[in-house]
């Protein structure tokens, strides 16, 4: 293993491991912070959880390791947050649930998917073209999106101002999402400049083909012996 790989592979540790410890799972104090706080704190909560989201910024890592400019990551990440918004207030409002292990391993399920994608899987094992990567982005948006609602709809919201208290988690979701993203953006595209790319961008995507596996196992692993 290079030097490079290495040091990444070690930062990878470094910046995950407190955010596997705390998850994005649905908490007492988040529930306290709910009940004791108005709008904003809902706001908060969706910021929260998608900061902690570490299966959903590491497939939007995955996203931006593909793009070339800064043009089209605010494109595609766009999309994807219209996939994910439509799923997370549409199926809350209407009280549209399933289980948050089956969704979180179709989510996991993404993270290998894009690092497999990246990685040239689909012409060097199947010999075909990658699918449509905006059509991609705004189905996986969408199952994305039903996981947050999943997470949402597990938290004791009343039908005092429902759709509001919706509405401002999705905004802190999205408010979220831009603050995780900034450093990732931020990180491939200087290490594009940098001839250890290559090293990097192939350790990078056999992470997540790997975070996708295990995430995958462990998901479906709590839905067997769940409670």
């Amino acid at each position: 293993m290079g030097r490079v790989t290495f040091k990444f592979l070690v930062s990878l540790v470094f910046l995950f491991f407190p955010v596997f410890l705390f998850a994005h799972g649905v908490s007492d104090s988040d529930q306290a912070i709910l009940n004791n706080g108005g709008l904003l704190s809902y706001i908060f909560v969706g910021a929260k959880h998608m900061v902690t989201g570490y299966d959903h910024l590491l497939f939007l890592a995955g996203v931006i390791f593909y793009l070339k400019n800064f043009k089209d990551i605010v494109r595609f990440i766009t999309v994807f947050t219209i996939g994910h918004s439509i799923t997370l207030i549409g199926a809350t409002y209407l009280g549209i649930t399933a289980n948050e292990h089956l969704i979180d391993a179709v989510i996991a399920l993404s993270v290998l998917y894009k690092g497999f994608e990246n990685l040239g899987g689909f012409e060097k094992l199947f010999k075909i073209k990658s699918p449509n990567l905006l059509l991609m982005v705004l189905i996986f948006g969408l199952i994305h999106g039903f996981g947050l609602s999943t997470r949402l709809q597990s938290f004791e919201v009343g039908d005092h101002q429902f759709l509001a208290k919706i509405i401002c988690f999705n905004i802190g979701v999205e408010l979220g999402q831009i603050l995780a993203l900034i450093p990732i953006v931020f990180l491939i595209t200087r290490w594009k400049k940098m001839k250890s790319y290559t090293a990097f961008y192939n350790a990078a995507n056999t992470y997540l083909i790997i975070a996708g596996v295990g995430l995958f196992i462990y998901q479906i692993y709590g839905y067997i012996y769940g409670h």
